[in-house]
């Protein structure tokens, strides 16, 4: 499907996704991000410095709630820019012991906040949740349509 900007109505719904992330998703994202902080698969350490658990990437987080955007627009290249702020941390529980069973639920619903007809671009206002919270805020996307 090839969205344009002529179709788009600010509030218009673009979808909704639900992620779930295990700690293995952390470990491996951790190898391919460089980021290997500990809190981010270590239990003990990430209680020891006051988190509530493991927590998962914040890049991570904010990664994988654009992905509705760019699955909506259908070309990762018209995502021009995109912003968040993050408030809550992710806590990823340990599920080895249920294999199949996520440790944490993300999830992402998408709203048309802005049109510019002018330079053919659509703001995404993106609510992301997980556990009942919000864990980014102001999480916007503007894609360029045509």
């Amino acid at each position: 499907m090839t969205v344009s900007i002529s179709t788009l109505e600010v509030g218009q719904q673009i979808g909704s996704a639900i992620i779930a992330l295990t700690r293995q998703d952390l470990v491996r994202y951790a190898g391919a991000s460089g980021d290997l902080n500990p809190i981010h698969w270590n239990q003990a350490f990430a209680e020891g410095v006051g988190l509530p658990g493991v927590i998962a990437h914040g890049m991570f987080t904010m990664g994988a709630a654009v992905q509705l955007v760019t699955d909506w627009v259908g070309d990762p290249a018209a995502v021009v820019d995109y912003q968040t702020r993050f408030t809550k941390p992710v806590v990823v529980e340990d599920t080895t012991a249920q294999p199949g069973e996520p440790g944490a639920v993300v999830e992402v619903t998408g709203v048309v906040g802005a049109i510019d007809t002018e330079k053919s671009t659509a703001r995404v206002d993106l609510t992301v949740m997980s556990a009942g919270q919000k864990v980014l805020v102001k999480a916007q996307a503007v894609v360029r349509l045509p």
